[in-house]
């Protein structure tokens, strides 16, 4: 009742500290931002996106993700079977074992970045709106409904000094 009467303006409502509510503010732009950064950074780790499905689903299972080949370690695995069906001694077999190698490397430096990345990076960003965020939310709610329930105290004191005063003009 007291929350729809201030949305009406029928009720007064109790300002929170003007330092409170920009800490508030400040939350929710951070949680804003988080959420962003984070969903960007899956992109780009993962560009894929029923393969991001695919990961979530495993990671919501509590279940190990498959271990996926890289695009560079694949293009790697075909030259070098390239290599080995032209022959290791011709000049082109040569070169697709060399560039074939170094795409091998580049792969392996890939999914080591996107190892350390997910784990150092998007953990702690998980950990924030995961943990702290519902922490913030719940304690924020708790709030707003014990100061609902000061305004409506605060309405009833009101309206019974006013009915006081009017009885003793009566």
């Amino acid at each position: 009742l007291q929350f729809t009467e201030e949305k009406l303006g029928q009720a007064e409502k109790t300002e929170l500290d003007a330092h409170f509510e920009n800490l508030l503010a400040r939350a929710d732009c951070t949680k804003n931002w988080t959420e962003k950064i984070l969903r960007q950074t899956e992109v780009l780790l993962q560009p894929n996106p029923s393969a991001r499905v695919e990961e979530f689903l495993y990671e919501k299972l509590d279940r190990k993700v498959p271990s996926r080949v890289t695009n560079g370690e694949l293009l790697a695995q075909y030259m070098t079977e390239a290599a080995n069906d032209f022959g290791p001694g011709t000049p082109y077999g040569k070169t697709l074992i060399k560039v074939g190698e170094t795409q091998r490397r580049l792969g392996a430096a890939e999914r080591e970045f996107i190892h350390s990345a997910s784990i150092n990076f998007l953990t702690p960003l998980r950990n924030f709106l995961e943990g702290d965020w519902r922490t913030i939310s719940k304690e924020r709610r708790i709030l707003q409904n014990r100061r609902l329930d000061l305004d409506a105290c605060k309405a009833r004191l009101k309206k019974a000094k006013a009915a006081e005063a009017k009885a003793a003009v009566t």
